[in-house]
């Protein structure tokens, strides 16, 4: 299984093919767009978010409310763009740059001026267009639309935030999964630490007074995993590389750690491997410091992914650069922007991590029908409860 998207942050809207699903799936779209929702929400979150109302339009590859094995096609309307029609059309224009809007101050920590060189494009705005974070919407399609074949064999996945501009989120305890995605969607900067809470959105709102941005850690948890997902026999087979890989494409991160991931540097072997016992069930492990991978594989216990944010490059008080005509020194071209975007950018990288454990899925247990998929993992299951 497999995805492309397409489409530019001013353009007329995204869209996203995802090839590889199996037949039969049904698929909920209001699920898919409140994930959309809930991506557009988030304290610290800029005007752009006021003007669009993201929602997914089916062209392909779902009839009568399922997946038909056809490859899945979705569209997402960018409704600014009734603003930047002259400045996107696609077709010739004059070269009038009040109408083009055209970019030549690159950013400092965005894509513009490597992208210029490498593509040798003088207007940047043919590399922000494409480079920004608009382009996660359609991400998130994706990962909702993977999440409903995850929840046909049992498999489950939240994101939250754990640090916001330095402010850190105590470990906190639930006695469900479903409690605990609760509090998080309740949470305007989706964190499960009540007290952390207001502390981080101080510290957005000093950040958004003073032209600035800030960053910060999210959290992914996978639940109802089963043991050996991924491979140790090549480097390329191994889930939590592949993993690692999708959370580091997401704009804007800069760091991936599973379990108790960097903190391992400080301690011993006895502290950070996880025991093995056998229950009911078949094996456990009596920890998780290793966030549910040993070798590359799934080792059953549940998978934890984090992940760190820099801050927008986006600046209201913007870096010195260096204007691409001129040479000469300016601040640098400012752009719409979040001051912070941390708790959106936990969900695009939920997102990710259900296309891969999706994906995981249909190559181990098949690809042709979801009927067949839940069937072999139901099977699975049992032979591993008493192997």
């Amino acid at each position: 299984m497999r995805y492309l998207t397409a489409g530019e942050s001013h353009g007329p809207g995204l869209t996203v093919i995802i090839e590889g699903a199996p037949a039969g799936l049904a698929v909920n779209l209001d699920q898919i767009n409140l994930e959309l929702k809930k991506r557009q929400s988030g304290y610290g979150r800029g005007r752009r978010m006021q003007i669009e109302s993201d929602e997914v339009e089916v062209r392909s590859g779902i009839r009568h409310g399922k997946t038909t094995g056809a490859p899945v096609t979705f569209w997402i309307e960018n409704k600014d763009h009734t603003h930047w029609k002259h400045v996107m059309q696609p077709g010739p224009i004059e070269d009038d740059t009040e109408v083009k809007r055209r970019v030549s101050r690159p950013r400092p920590g965005h894509a513009d001026l490597v992208g210029g060189l490498k593509y040798d494009h003088r207007d940047l705005r043919d590399v922000l267009e494409r480079s920004s974070a608009r382009e996660t919407a359609a991400r998130v399609a994706v990962g909702a639309f993977c999440k409903q074949m995850l929840q046909q064999v049992g498999i489950s996945l939240f994101s939250y935030v754990r640090v916001i501009g330095g402010e850190k989120a105590d470990s906190m305890t639930f006695d469900t999964l479903e409690e605990a995605m609760r509090v998080i969607d309740d949470s305007p900067v989706r964190t499960l630490d009540p007290k952390a809470e207001k502390r981080m959105m101080q510290r957005i709102d000093e950040a958004k007074a003073n032209g600035d941005s800030i960053g910060g850690i999210v959290c992914t948890e996978v639940h109802g995993v089963v043991p050996g997902l991924g491979s140790y026999v090549q480097y390329d087979r191994k889930l939590d590389a592949k993993i690692a890989q999708a959370v580091m494409s997401v704009n804007a991160f800069k760091g991936v750690e599973f379990g108790d991931g960097f903190e391992m540097a400080f301690r011993p072997g006895s502290k950070v491997m996880d025991p093995i016992a056998h229950e009911d069930d078949g094996y456990t492990r009596l920890s998780n410091h290793l966030g549910g991978f040993e070798g590359g594989m799934t080792t059953g216990m549940p998978i934890v992914c984090s992940a760190v944010m820099k801050p927008i490059p986006t600046l209201y008080k913007p870096l010195q650069s260096v204007d691409i005509d001129t040479k000469e020194p300016f601040l640098a071209q400012i752009e719409r922007s979040d001051s912070c975007a941390v708790p959106a950018a936990s969900l695009v990288v939920e997102a990710v991590i259900a296309f891969e454990m999706a994906k995981e899925i249909c190559e181990t247990f098949g690809h042709d029908t979801m009927e067949r998929i839940k069937h072999r993992v139901d099977e699975y299951r049992e032979e591993l409860r008493v192997w």
